[in-house]
């Protein structure tokens, strides 16, 4: 008879145990579940990838590279500084049928997801005035400045170009740069 007794007590106890379990995991059903939580977060950012300049002893020189938006949203570079030179924002356009180098209004629009390239020949940004030599290693600071205000620093390092010839628009300094 003990045994039929404690078998019973044993399991009256795993009814109840279970029973309140079982109230337990419906209550808590009711609130929502937390979000997962990802375990590698990366903040989406602008970069410029495999930026250079081209290095000068004096004059105008220009920097290039490419213009990477990964912020999600569409962004427009509208400003360029650097603490070596007054810097443009600067495009090629064909002009009364010769190829022209000028500032560009308006900035370098730049979708989500994509990217701008700067190059030799077209959108670049242009060192008006560098305040010392660029030799070939050298690094020159920039920080571009978007159109929410934000700004992105990057350094480019100097390296030796032949160039394309461009011509400049009238106002923008020498009437060619040969070693563009």
């Amino acid at each position: 008879m003990q045994t039929y007794a404690r078998r019973t007590v044993a399991l009256a106890v795993l009814t109840a145990a279970l029973a309140v379990a079982g109230c337990a995991a419906s209550e808590g059903a009711a609130e929502p579940a937390a979000a997962p939580v990802p375990t590698s977060a990366v903040p989406a950012t602008l970069t410029v990838k495999d930026p250079w300049v081209e290095a000068a002893d004096k004059g105008m020189t220009a920097a290039f590279g490419t213009v990477v938006n990964g912020t999600g949203k569409d962004v427009t570079v509208v400003k360029v500084s650097s603490p070596l030179s007054p810097v443009e924002l600067h495009e090629m356009a064909m002009e009364d049928g010769e190829m022209l180098m000028r500032e560009k209004t308006g900035g370098f629009a730049i979708k989500a997801g994509g990217s701008h390239q700067l190059a030799p020949g077209g959108d670049h940004l242009m060192l008006m005035e560098p305040s010392a030599p660029i030799k070939p290693g050298d690094e020159v600071s920039f920080t571009l400045t978007l159109d929410d205000g934000s700004t992105v620093p990057f350094t480019a390092v100097a390296k030796p170009f032949a160039g394309a010839g461009e011509s400049y628009a009238p106002g923008h300094g020498a009437p060619s740069m040969a070693g563009m």
